[in-house]
């Protein structure tokens, strides 16, 4: 008869044997049988192949192309500038295929797409947003809120938008980013007044360093040089509705004392 101390021992020995074998039971359970990962392998080679399919196919061909958010004349461009997206397939199309595409486009920021399946491309257009009136002599340019020439204009077209006048030298082209210094300058002006002054802007006079902002009603707003312009503009646009009818300008200058002229 074995000693009575010995039965715990030959207990624990015997319980540490089988925990090994049930865990392994535990483990082969879990694991996907053979015939699952056949099927899952079949599955997977099944949907590879159907992109390819998709994409290398007329399936899924590209005939129709929907262009939304713009303007008609804007519209046609950008659907020119796709059309030869044409017959090629929804499925393999990436955003860089459009960007691609619509990057020669001076009046278009970028586009978004959307599938609609089975063959139509949806293109949502985020446009340029004209700011000013460039002239040079006697031609004209359409100039946007991010300082880029959108197009050439007849002279007098756009009439409610300001106009800045560079000189003959300044070199203008489509689709290019204003380089001219002053010019930048009076997009910097005009794009923060847009947001702070209720007042239509007419023209921007540009000095060697200072900037003024003509308004409609006839007052310059005289900016002085471009330091704290949003806060200058800020002044402004609380002082100009208290100015009389026969004020002539108002200078900003200095924020904190501004100086408006009523002697008509």
């Amino acid at each position: 008869m074995a000693p009575r101390d010995e039965r715990p021992r030959a207990r624990a020995k015997t319980a540490a044997a089988e925990l090994p074998e049930r865990c392994g039971l535990e483990l082969r359970r879990l694991l996907p049988s053979g015939p699952s990962l056949v099927a899952g392998f079949l599955l997977l080679a099944l949907g590879v192949a159907s992109y390819g399919i998709a994409r290398e196919t007329s399936l899924f061909a590209i005939r129709q192309i929907e262009v939304v958010g713009v303007p008609p004349d804007v519209r046609d461009r950008v659907h020119d500038a796709l059309s030869e997206l044409e017959g090629t397939s929804l499925v393999g199309l990436g955003a860089a295929d459009l960007d691609r595409r619509i990057a020669a486009l001076p009046d278009v920021v970028g586009v978004t797409h959307d599938r609609a399946f089975p063959h139509t491309l949806r293109v949502y257009v985020l446009p340029e947003q004209p700011l000013l009136v460039l002239r040079r002599g006697a031609e004209s340019w359409l100039v946007s809120a991010r300082a880029r020439i959108v197009r050439p204009l007849e002279r007098g077209a756009q009439p409610s938008l300001p106009r800045i006048w560079v000189p003959r030298t300044v070199e203008v082209r489509v689709g290019d980013t204003l380089a001219d210094t002053s010019a930048r300058r009076a997009v910097r002006a005009l794009a923060l007044a847009r947001e702070e002054v209720p007042a239509q802007v007419h023209v921007v006079e540009l000095g060697p360093a200072e900037t003024t902002l003509v308004l409609r009603s006839g007052v310059e707003l005289r900016l002085g040089r471009e330091q704290d312009l949003r806060l200058k503009l800020a002044v402004a646009a609380q002082v100009l509705p208290r100015l009389g009818g026969d004020a002539t300008y108002l200078d900003v200058a200095v924020p904190e004392r501004p100086v408006a002229d009523g002697s008509g």
